[in-house]
Order: structure tokens, then sequence, then C-alpha cells
């Protein structure tokens, strides 16, 4: 295990943003204290760009002074650096390729069409929550055969997949909110449903996915900002 000090560890993110959530309920996960160094929406702190001037994006670990870029790649990388920890990622190689595949489709698939979701009107709306809809189906069955009845996709405890679909949970129950649509459905994605609340109740997570109403506060805000 790497021994370091809140120091050596820092994030670069900001609140709202679930790529940022991934990282921190990763170094919950494995008990790491950390510095967190939140960034504005506006504008872009310098070290930000130091430290990725490739996609000069959020969220960044710098960890004794190296920065890694991208959530998964950096979920991953804790996960190996602090390997003494609850292991995130399945130990088999099998497990671990289906985990990485659903957590591309989630990042590839679910976040752009919720993203679009929030601003649609009429047909297009129609369109995309049958889009979401039909994802999360495909997450359900996913669920059912990566928990083997368990309480996670990782099983007894939060894994891979866990932190890249959940860090989305806050902005998918504002987005319901907002459209006045129902995404999570008892009816069809009755697992996802109670592991939704499963996942938010655990230590790694609380305190990390916004409430839904400050999200929507949010989200107001920057619908306005673009407006000008």
């Amino acid at each position: 295990m790497a021994n370091s000090s809140c120091s050596d560890i820092k994030v670069l993110g900001a609140w709202p943003s679930p790529f940022v959530m991934r990282v921190r309920i990763a170094l919950n996960i494995k008990s790491v204290k950390y510095e967190f160094l939140e960034e504005t929406h506006s504008s872009k702190s310098q070290l930000l760009l130091q430290s990725n001037p490739v996609y000069k994006k959020i969220p960044v670990l710098i960890h004794g002074g190296k920065p890694i870029c991208e959530s998964l790649i950096i979920v991953q990388y804790i996960d190996e650096v602090w390997s003494s920890g609850p292991s995130i990622l399945p130990s088999d190689p099998y497990d671990r390729a289906i985990e990485r595949f659903w957590a591309a489709y989630v990042d590839d698939k679910i976040f752009p069409s919720m993203k679009l979701l929030n601003t649609a009107q009429g047909e297009e709306k129609t369109a995309l929550v049958e889009q979401v809809t039909e994802g999360l189906v495909l997450l359900e069955e996913a669920f059912q055969k990566s928990s083997k009845g368990k309480a996670f996709f990782g099983g007894d405890r939060i894994g891979f997949l866990d932190i890249a679909f959940g860090s989305m949970l806050g902005w998918l129950r504002a987005i319901e909110k907002m459209g006045g649509v129902k995404l999570l459905d008892e009816a069809k994605t009755p697992g996802l449903v109670q592991w939704a609340e499963s996942l938010c109740g655990d230590g790694a997570v609380e305190g990390i996915i916004p409430d839904t109403e400050k999200l929507v506060e949010f989200a107001k805000i920057l619908v306005k900002m673009k407006g000008h």
C-alpha cells in the first residue's frame, strides 16, 4: 500500500460533476485522505491547465506531484496503488472486462442521452426517454448477472461499475424531477431501484452525491449562463 499524507493527494474537481464523484468515492472506499480543490465552472485554474494540458478537464488526481486524468483511469489507478484496501475491480479477468464494458456503455450511451434530455422537448424528449430507459433495462440485466443476488454490481461491496454508474444517480434524479419523467422505474428496473438505495446509503458514497434539489438549482443556473 502507498503511504501518503493528505497533502500528497489532491483532487481537482467540482462538486456537481459525476466524473469527480467517481474519484472521491474510490478514495473513500480505500480510506485515503485527500485535499479537494474546487474548480469553478466559469474559469479553469492554472493548476488544472498544467495538470491536464490535453483535455483541460476535471477530474485530475495529483499523487506525489504527478497528475492522473480521466475518471475511470483514475479509479483503476487508485485500486492498483492502494491495493491493501477493499478491491474495486474484480480479480477475475473476465469479470473485470465485463465491468469495464458496461462502464464505457454508461459514458458513451447513457450519460450523453441524459444530458440531452435536460433541454429536449416534444418528440425529441419522448425518443430520448425511450433511449435512456432501454439503456437502463440493459443495465438491469447486467446487474442481475453481476450481482448474483447481492446488493451491488460488485457483489457485497461497491465495485468499479457501481462507481461508474452510481456517480450518475444524482443527475438522473435531477433530470427526472426537472423533466417530469421516470427513468429508474420499479416495474422495468426493480433491481436498479433497490441498488440505487443501497448505494446512496453506503458510507463511501454518503455526502458525495448531492441532493436532487441542489443539482436542479445548479442546472437552472447553467441554463441561465448559456442564455447570456
